[in-house]
């Protein structure tokens, strides 16, 4: 092996703008072995890269120098902090980020989210130029509602914080006063987040059609996410353990299946026995329809062809029926927390009703159901009231 020559090639670094210095020695195979020297940044020490080819020709020396570029741009470990750094430039960087540790559908929902952003700001925009005034006024100038500008505002905090915490960014102190914008009262959403009893009974007897009133009936019963119900096949059904096992949810937006978003949403839910009425009323339901529309399925739930219920049509007709039994919207996920505040009032745990909703943890239930246990210290007082400790 003998070195041929020292050769220096017009290729130039993304991160680091310089001619290659490349060396090249042929091997005892006859082949060519071209090596870069270069300055590690955390060590200080000089380090070398190299790459076997066949060839010795102009063609092979351009592309070997492209190959030792990325290589030692990938061994490079300096901080990629960029004061010139746009909010597009962050906004790429971050989803390409978040496509490699986030489920297909989850990256979507990202994706769609991060677009919006754009098209709200100019991608252009020096990330260090940013001020909060500057994010609220431009959000407001929107004209969207205060709950749409917080979703915006959350992920934007939450790309700022990534571009931090991956040096991408050296200085985040203006996302502290970048403050939520005031939604509804919260007494106000907490008569939104859930029904009466008798609220309940006069929504199911709104319906005309008995499918969707099973259904209502079911989400309340078991307190499923509206895309775990819509999802499930006959065969979840375990009647023989009292179970529905929550393994996949359906994701209305992109019309597809998938695993829940969290570990803790694949679960088993516990099948008592007036849930265990409505999911044999529910079979006997489609299987009646089945024959008399002549399809066959493999769903617990399906629509008149036999394929997956429309998340919209069932939403639209909920919202229709609330609104004209009950003077108000509902949605699926006020079902869902109707079924978390019943448990609660009847003294079941917030441990056990978090298991069962498939929340992360229990703090996440505290939380959303506070308005329960306000409730049950106002009854807990009434009753005080009525009671003689000492005759």
């Amino acid at each position: 092996m003998f070195q041929l020559a020292v050769i220096f090639v017009p290729i130039f670094s993304a991160q680091n703008e310089r001619k290659m210095k490349m060396w090249i020695e042929e091997t005892k195979s006859g082949k060519f072995k071209f090596t870069e020297q270069y300055m590690d940044y955390m060590t200080g020490k000089k380090k070398r890269v190299s790459v076997t080819l066949p060839k010795n020709t102009a063609a092979t020396r351009k592309n070997a120098a492209s190959i030792l570029v990325r290589m030692i741009e990938e061994k490079q470990s300096a901080p990629k902090q960029n004061s010139n750094i746009t909010l597009g430039e962050l906004v790429e960087e971050y989803l390409r980020h978040q496509e490699l540790i986030l489920k297909a559908s989850s990256y979507r929902s990202t994706y769609y989210l991060c677009n919006a952003i754009l098209k709200i700001f100019d991608k252009d925009i020096k990330v260090s130029n940013i001020t909060p005034i500057f994010l609220r006024e431009t959000l407001v100038r929107t004209g969207k509602p205060n709950g749409y500008l917080n979703n915006i505002r959350n992920r934007m905090v939450a790309i700022f914080h990534w571009g931090y915490d991956n040096d991408y960014l050296a200085d985040i102190s203006f996302v502290s006063k970048f403050k939520l914008f005031k939604d509804k009262t919260q007494r106000e959403k907490i008569e939104d987040k859930f029904l009466e009893p008798n609220e309940l009974d006069i929504l199911l007897k709104g319906f005309k059609s008995r499918k969707w009133e099973l259904l209502t009936r079911f989400l309340t019963l078991s307190g499923l996410r509206i895309g775990e119900a819509l999802a499930l096949e006959s065969q979840d059904i375990d009647f023989s353990r009292h179970v529905i096992h929550i393994t996949k949810t359906i994701f209305p937006a992109f019309k597809s299946i998938d695993t829940p978003k969290t570990l803790s949403s694949v679960r088993d839910v516990y099948i008592q026995p007036e849930l265990e009425k409505i999911c044999r009323d529910i079979m006997l339901f489609i299987k009646q329809e089945g024959l008399f529309r002549g399809y066959r399925t493999k769903l617990f739930l399906c629509n008149t062809k036999g394929d997956y219920v429309s998340y919209l049509v069932y939403c639209n007709v909920l919202k229709q029926t609330s609104m004209k039994s009950l003077g108000r919207k509902i949605t699926p996920h006020v079902l869902r927390h109707t079924h978390a505040s019943l448990l609660m009032a009847n003294g079941m745990s917030t441990d056990a009703i978090s298991r069962r909703l498939g929340h992360e943890n229990s703090e996440i239930t505290r939380r959303v159901y506070l308005h329960v246990t306000e409730k049950l210290k106002e009854q807990e007082q009434e009753q005080m009231k009525k009671i003689h400790l000492i005759g």
